[in-house]
């Protein structure tokens, strides 16, 4: 693997120690820092795949900070995701791979509060271990629950440590939910009101922190303020917008024109985001988060028709000028873009 940084975004070198099988397509990788790599539990980092200059995807760091021997990313793997697959299949113990500086207010360091409930949805549960863990040594006196959520009991990450740190920690409160199959030690169902109540019955003196799909968080603080939760008091960290997720037409085809330091012009699927069809094109386009909040991939459109899922923090004068996130906005027909 390359020993050279391609990446401007992706400045600390980490090297792979080792790969833990959490659950079915699911692996923790180990790094060691070349040099100091100081973190907050919840954070995530940028990871450069394939130390390409323009390829990155956004991980939580699942280790914690003083309390993990290593620094270390917990990835679902994505049929046809080009970060995940490439982390779950192809990188192996010794190589090197390139991380951004520690990024995100996602952190129980950042959110002070007497009272934790902490939900973590499939591989959205990695920022919350890594919290749980932090909270647990450095703030004892603080009451912490935690809610994962998965499809099935196999799905469970982090599952012989979640017993550890039960027993341990005898006022850790920890709550799992299957969607089917559940089993004894699990609620049945999908998270639902009568699961938070019985989690958490005084939910009121709560800050609730939560990571998952969108829609999962989305319907999660519908619970919560339902219930009496404060939205001031509701956080929430995502990675992947399920608002993207679908509607791509791949029997229909338009085009797509670049000008600028690459130029080309190429046929790309119908309801494809603008960031993806640029990557499958090789165009320097740089992504973080790929949900709309790093605003790394801003770019100007200059004509076609598509589609805007989200705008961030785009400024009203950027978004006249043309300006969108190519992660959050959908190629429809014929669109010029100047990169």
């Amino acid at each position: 693997m390359a020993k050279t940084n391609k990446n401007p975004l992706c400045i600390n070198e980490l090297q792979v120690y080792s790969i833990v099988q959490e659950a079915p397509k699911v692996k923790t990788i180990n790094f060691i820092a070349q040099d100091f790599y100081p973190y907050e539990a919840g954070q995530y980092a940028l990871v450069s795949i394939r130390n390409t200059p323009h390829i990155t995807r956004a991980y939580s760091l699942s280790s914690t900070p003083g309390e993990s021997r290593f620094v270390s990313i917990t990835v679902r793997e994505i049929d046809g995701g080009v970060g995940s697959g490439w982390l779950n299949n192809e990188v192996k113990v010794g190589d090197q791979v390139w991380f951004s500086n520690p990024m995100g207010d996602f952190s129980c360091q950042k959110v002070i509060a007497d009272n934790y409930l902490l939900v973590g949805a499939g591989s959205g549960v990695t920022p919350i271990m890594s919290m749980t863990r932090w909270l647990l040594k450095n703030r004892p006196q603080a009451n912490v629950s935690v809610i994962h959520s998965v499809h099935s009991p196999q799905d469970v990450i982090f599952k012989s440590e979640w017993a550890q740190l039960k027993a341990d920690n005898p006022r850790l409160n920890l709550v799992f939910n299957a969607s089917v199959n559940a089993t004894a030690g699990f609620e049945s169902g999908r998270i639902s009101k009568e699961i938070l109540t019985k989690a958490v019955p005084n939910l009121t003196d709560y800050t609730v922190m939560t990571c998952g799909p969108q829609a999962y968080m989305d319907a999660l603080k519908t619970m919560v303020l339902e219930l009496g939760g404060s939205e001031q008091r509701f956080f929430t960290e995502a990675f992947f917008n399920t608002a993207l997720a679908g509607d791509i037409s791949s029997d229909k085809k338009t085009t797509l024109t670049v000008s600028g330091a690459k130029p080309m012009k190429t046929e790309v699927p119908v309801g494809m985001t603008l960031l993806a069809a640029l990557e499958a094109q090789e165009q320097p386009v740089v992504s973080g988060c790929r949900t709309g909040l790093c605003g790394l991939c801003k770019t100007k459109v200059t004509g076609g028709e598509y589609e805007i899922v989200s705008n961030g923090d785009l400024t009203q004068e950027e978004i006249a000028q043309g300006y969108v996130l190519a992660c959050s906005c959908r190629v429809k027909a014929d669109m010029t873009v100047e990169i």
